[in-house]
């Protein structure tokens, strides 16, 4: 395993994140012993959200780091202020109820780095990065981001935090990945994959803020379950996640010559997929939703796997060597 520094947090980062997501109270013991596993990886750091299973993921992670005796040697990050079906909740109020549930939940009294998993353009940006500052002055986080945030309000929110003397957001969590978007998973979400991303990608390369890039394999587009006949062949308005975010004839051919890659190297396709993200000039911590030990050990195969630029531009159809 590779471990990183993010500001404020005060322990080693791993460079990939396991997301718990899929932890829940009914299979409990399921989620002990896959945790278990990614741990004995070397796996330290844990992603999760106030609203994964109604919190009961957030329930089953502190559950399983409370048993272990390992609050000290993990690193969580969670996630607030998501909007429900009735309205937007990036507000001072909600984001204080949202960390107070979440720490309840977790069984600690502090959250390593919390993330704000929506923005609200429409609150000005002053009153969040001062909400949030009041709970990492009463130690109830250590440092804090945004899941979903454009770079320029995180750009703005870090102007408001130095000319006030507040803690500015350390880390983000955008969608990056070989694929580019068709359309979003879900609403409010943001990328910074492909063409469209690359304003993004420069300012992250220059900040070298951490990116925490969730759906770093595509929900599954570079998973070995599609190819090109999977894709062309299914109804235009597949209910097939992946298909209805991913399925473009661009993203088909990034998909074959990924493949093509995984051969020439004796590795897998998830393997290059994931490499392209971790050879980004960025400064990147993979999410990863592994669902067994050897996935994970997979993963965390290729972390010291250098591609050469011709290679990623190759993937990224930014240069065509055929």
């Amino acid at each position: 395993m590779e471990y990183g520094d993010i500001v404020g947090v005060g322990k080693r980062v791993s460079r990939l994140i396991q997301g718990a997501v899929m932890l829940n109270s009914e299979d409990r013991d399921a989620g002990f012993a896959l945790f278990d596993a990614v741990y004995q990886t070397g796996c330290n750091t844990f992603d999760t959200a106030h609203v994964y299973g109604a919190g009961d993921s957030e329930r089953v992670l502190g559950a399983w780091i409370a048993d272990r005796g390992i609050r000290e040697e993990t690193v969580i990050i969670t996630k607030g202020a998501h909007p429900n079906a009735d309205r937007l909740r990036v507000t001072p109020f909600d984001i204080a109820s949202d960390v107070h549930d979440s720490l309840a939940r977790l069984g600690t009294d502090y959250i390593d780095l919390y993330l704000l998993h929506r923005d609200n353009p429409d609150v000005p940006v002053a009153e969040i990065v001062e909400a949030v500052n009041e709970h990492i002055q009463a130690g109830r986080i250590k440092a804090w981001g945004g899941s979903n945030w454009s770079h320029e309000r995180i750009e703005a929110a870090n102007a408001v935090a130095q000319e006030h003397g507040w803690t500015p957001m350390v880390a983000s969590s955008p969608h990056f990945s070989l694929a580019e978007q068709r359309e979003a998973p879900w609403a409010g979400c943001i990328s910074i994959s492909g063409p469209g991303g690359e304003a993004a990608r420069e300012w992250y390369t220059k900040q070298q803020m951490p990116v925490l890039c969730w759906s770093s394999l595509s929900g599954g587009f570079f998973s070995g379950r599609y190819d090109r006949a999977a894709i062309e062949t299914a109804p235009p308005y597949s209910d097939d996640p992946c298909i209805r975010c991913y399925g473009t004839a661009a993203n088909v051919e990034r998909l074959e010559r990924a493949s093509e890659l995984a051969r020439e190297k004796g590795l897998t396709l998830p393997q290059i997929a994931l490499a392209f993200v971790l050879n980004s000039p960025m400064n990147v911590y993979p999410l990863v939703g592994c669902a067994t030990g050897d996935e994970f050990r997979a993963n965390a195969d290729v972390l010291t796997l250098k591609l050469t630029p011709e290679e990623l531009d190759w993937l990224d159809l930014r240069r065509d060597q055929r």
